[in-house]
C-alpha cells in the first residue's frame, strides 16, 4: 500500500528534524523524571478517538490527508506539543507533498515576510525581526523555529492566519458594523456561537482581569463577556478565512493549521467558522498530556488525540517579565491583558492602561518596554508612568529578589 510505504520512511525524517529541539531545554521546560503516573486512557505514543477506541498512526494519517484542512492544536509553551506537531507535519508531507502550513502566530500583514523566508531570502534573525515576532507572539521563537526551517527546507508555503490585536480589540469593543470596511481588510462577520461554545468560554473569561477585578458571578448577557466572545470569534473567523482562501491554491493543497487547542476543541472555534464558509472536511487533532484526568477525554473533543509525556517547567534562570500583553499605539504601549499574579498586576497596572514612560524613557516602540524590563535585576524597582483615562499615574513595579 502506497501510504504504508511512505509512512515507514517517516521515522528517518522525524529523527533528523526533531534533533533541532535538542538545545531548547535551557529556554523551555524539561521532562521531569518524577512525572506523575501516565494516564491509562491515552498511553504515550498512542492515538485514541475520544470516547470510542484506539486507532493506529496509519488510520489517522490516511484520514487526515483526505480532508481539506487539518488542525493541530497546542499549548503554546509546551515543547512536547511542538514535537508532536512537527512529527505530524513530517508524516502529512510524506504522504501529501502538496502541503501549506498556516500559523496562528503571524498576523496577515507579515505574509510577505513569510514568503521571503520560505524562498530562502532572509536569515533567521532577519526573519524574526521583519515578522516582529517578539511583539506579535509572547512565546520564545525557539519553540517554533523547527517548523519554520522544515517549511523552508521543503519549500512549503507558510500562511499568516491571524489579524492584528488592535483590530480584533476595536471590533470587539465597538462592534463589527461600526468599523470601516478598509480596516476590516476582507474580514467577514463570524457565524453566531453555539450555546456550548458560550459555556466553554465562560470559565476562561472569568480567569481574565477586568477593571482590576476577577469576575465570579457573570451571565451571558454581560456586555463585557459579550465583547470577550466577540473577540474570540473574530480570532476564529480570521484564521478560518485564511485557511479557506488557501485551499484554492493550485493542486488543491492539504492545508494544515498550527494553533492553540482552544480554537479547535469540540469544533467550537475555527471548525465552526470553517463550516460556515462551506468547509466541513476538517480533521481536528490534539496532543494529550499524560497527567491529564481521563474524565476530560470525552466524545467530540477531537477526531483523535495523541498521548505525549507531560511537560514540567524547569528551575532555570530566566529573563524578567512584567506580565502584560500590549500593543504600541500613538501615545505609548496599550495594555491589552494583565496576567494573573504577575509583577504588573501586583503593581496595579490594569487593562486599557497606556504605558507612556518606563524607567524615565518615553515609550515609542515595542523594544522600549521589552529591553528595560528584561535588564531589571532581581529585587529592583521599576518606575512606570501610565495614562488611565484622563489621568497620568505613576506606578512602581517591584521585581522579586529571587528568580
Amino acid at each position: 500500500m502506497i501510504i504504508s510505504k511512505y509512512i515507514m520512511r517517516i521515522g528517518i525524517f522525524s529523527i533528523f528534524l526533531l534533533a533541532l529541539f535538542v538545545n531548547l531545554d535551557k529556554a523551555f521546560a524539561e521532562i521531569n523524571s518524577d512525572n506523575k503516573k501516565e494516564s491509562e486512557c491515552v498511553p504515550v505514543g498512542s492515538w485514541i478517538v475520544p470516547g470510542v477506541r484506539r486507532i493506529t498512526d496509519n488510520e489517522v494519517i490516511s484520514h487526515a490527508v483526505n480532508q481539506s484542512v487539518v488542525l493541530l492544536g497546542e499549548a503554546h509553551a509546551n515543547l512536547e506539543h511542538h514535537r508532536w506537531q512537527l512529527q505530524m507535519l513530517v508524516s502529512l508531507h510524506t504522504v501529501h507533498p502538496n502541503l501549506v502550513i498556516g500559523f496562528e502566530m503571524f498576523p496577515r500583514r507579515v505574509q510577505k515576510v513569510l514568503d521571503q523566508w520560505v524562498a530562502g531570502e532572509l536569515s533567521e534573525a532577519e526573519f524574526l525581526s521583519a515578522s516582529d515576532w517578539n511583539h506579535n507572539w509572547n512565546t520564545d521563537a525557539n519553540a517554533y523555529l523547527p517548523f519554520f526551517h522544515f517549511a523552508r527546507m521543503n519549500r512549503i508555503p507558510m500562511v499568516a492566519l491571524n489579524i492584528d490585536t488592535h483590530l480584533r480589540r476595536e471590533i470587539s469593543l465597538k462592534g463589527y458594523d461600526v468599523v470601516a470596511a478598509d480596516k476590516l481588510k476582507g474580514l467577514t462577520r463570524p457565524a453566531p456561537p453555539s450555546n456550548a461554545y458560550l459555556d466553554y468560554l465562560m470559565p476562561i473569561y472569568k480567569k481574565h482581569k477586568r477593571n482590576g477585578k476577577y469576575k465570579d458571578e457573570i451571565h451571558r448577557d454581560n456586555l463585557d463577556f459579550q465583547r470577550f466572545v466577540r473577540s474570540q470569534q473574530l480570532w476564529d473567523r480570521a484564521m478560518a478565512q485564511a485557511l479557506h482562501s488557501t485551499m484554492i491554491r493550485p493542486g488543491r493543497p492539504l492545508v494544515v493549521g498550527i494553533m492553540g487547542a482552544g480554537h479547535i476543541k469540540f469544533g467550537y472555534g475555527v471548525p465552526h467558522q470553517l463550516k460556515d464558509l462551506g468547509v466541513e472536511d476538517v480533521a481536528m487533532l490534539l496532543p494529550w498530556d499524560s497527567d491529564k484526568a481521563c474524565e476530560n477525554l470525552v466524545t467530540g473533543l477531537a477526531d483523535a488525540v495523541f498521548g505525549v509525556t507531560s511537560y514540567v517547567a524547569p528551575h532555570v534562570q530566566s529573563r524578567q517579565r512584567l506580565g502584560i500583553r500590549f500593543e504600541i499605539v500613538q501615545s505609548g504601549a496599550l495594555v491589552v491583558q494583565v496576567e494573573k499574579s504577575s509583577v504588573a498586576e501586583v503593581a496595579g497596572i490594569e487593562d486599557k492602561d497606556i504605558i507612556t514612560e518606563i524607567a524615565g524613557l518615553k515609550v515609542k516602540q515595542t523594544n522600549d518596554v521589552v529591553r528595560v524590563v528584561q535588564r531589571q535585576a532581581p529585587g529592583t524597582w521599576l518606575p512606570i508612568k501610565v495614562k488611565r483615562g484622563s489621568k497620568t499615574i505613576e506606578i512602581i513595579a517591584k521585581f522579586s529578589a529571587v528568580k
